[in-house]
């Protein structure tokens, strides 16, 4: 076994991983997606319910993103206690 044998077997082994490497981040990056674009279908007419409001009451309708929102202060009602 010479010099050039040894780099045949080493390159191909390092084709072979990459090969799989990229097949298997294909598959999982393709996996994602297509789980991640059932997310915007409407429930309405789902069999899955996401709460129950979605059953019951009204269709959910969220606010577009570019509604302008107001201040608010998440801390307004907590107090610090000091320790005694």
């Amino acid at each position: 076994m010479n010099a050039s044998d040894i780099l045949t077997l080493v390159l191909g082994a390092v084709q072979g991983l990459g090969g799989i490497a990229v097949f298997l981040l294909v598959v999982l990056i393709g996996f994602c997606l297509l789980l991640d674009l059932t997310k915007f279908r409407p429930t309405r007419n789902s069999l899955t319910v996401k709460n129950l409001d979605e059953v019951v009451g009204k269709p959910v309708r969220y606010l577009p993103p570019d509604t302008p929102r107001g201040t608010m202060d998440q801390l307004a009602g907590a107090r610090r206690t000091s320790p005694s």
